[in-house]
């Protein structure tokens, strides 16, 4: 049985709805410490985490294990670094309480709450919230975009990435991440502006029509991409890693640690984009990526 079969359509589209509430819920949170005082810390890697994060983690994951009992729960936050070497479940959680920390610690409002329901080694339920625009993303079957109205989701409208314009693709950036491999790839394609945005609220962005290529050769986590991958393909995009197929979730031996992505609002471009394989930073030879939607 596939993941995706392990739920019907309704199904994905009603758990995504309740994701969406407990996001916004959870942005609420953020938006209290929003560029006011904030306590944080680095973590051993090197990125902070902050009071923010924390509370916003708390409440996400209390709501998840009272409107679904039983469902694993891996969370940026509060998941210890033994527990990332477990075999995962069949079905499982990936939660990011505030993707784009940095941002959010220096007043910008590019960050965002991220949470998907992973079934077997794919998202099939996401939601994605950018509670410093006023932006939600959901997607179950289809992708939905909806303002935030007193904290709550508003009435949703559908939303579908858009085909590579004529004039040239709007590329998509990170104010505080960037490599030479990632100017690379972009350098191959006729992207004609870049802006700079934080966090996963790229993916929200490319489904929603509005840009059309986020690549990052970088170091991100399940837990940062999930949502986003979800809400992107299932509005007619993809993200697709070195040799075409998409991001596969669970990779548990990896510590949930992604490789390199290009995440795409048409599926075409990506016959033009040449990811380094794994393992990359010059020491393997690029994989150029299949046209094929994942």
């Amino acid at each position: 049985m596939t993941g995706a079969a392990m739920f019907s359509g309704p199904e994905r589209e009603r758990i995504a709805a309740v994701l969406a509430e407990i996001a916004c819920d959870a942005g609420e949170v953020l938006r209290r410490y929003h560029r006011g005082p904030c306590p944080h810390a680095l973590k051993p890697d090197g990125s902070p985490s902050s009071a923010a994060d924390v509370e916003a983690e708390a409440l996400i994951v209390a709501a998840l294990a009272a409107r679904f009992p039983g469902i694993a729960v891996i969370a940026e936050e509060g998941t210890a670094a033994d527990d990332l070497a477990l075999r995962p479940a069949q079905k499982f959680f990936l939660v990011d309480p505030l993707d784009g920390t940095r941002d959010f610690l220096a007043g910008t409002p590019d960050y965002s709450v991220n949470i998907a329901l992973v079934a077997g080694d794919r998202p099939v339920a996401a939601a994605l919230v950018a509670p410093g625009l006023g932006r939600v993303w959901w997607s179950g079957q289809a992708s939905v975009e909806a303002p935030i109205l007193e904290g709550r989701p508003g009435v949703g409208r559908p939303v579908h990435a858009r085909p590579a314009p004529r004039s040239g693709l709007v590329a998509l950036g990170s104010r505080r991440h960037g490599d030479p491999e990632t100017a690379t790839c972009l350098a191959a394609l006729p992207v004609s502006e870049t802006r700079q945005s934080g966090s996963a609220l790229k993916f929200g962005l490319i489904a929603a029509g509005e840009a059309d290529v986020y690549i990052r050769c970088g170091p991100t986590m399940e837990w940062d991409t999930a949502a986003g991958d979800h809400i992107l393909t299932a509005a007619g995009g993809c993200v697709v890693v070195p040799g075409g197929g998409p991001i596969l979730y669970g990779r548990y031996r990896a510590s949930y640690r992604n490789g390199p992505f290009a995440a795409l609002g048409d599926p075409d471009l990506a016959a033009g984009v040449a990811l380094p394989a794994p393992g990359g930073k010059g020491r393997s030879p690029e994989t150029r990526l299949s046209a094929a939607h994942p």
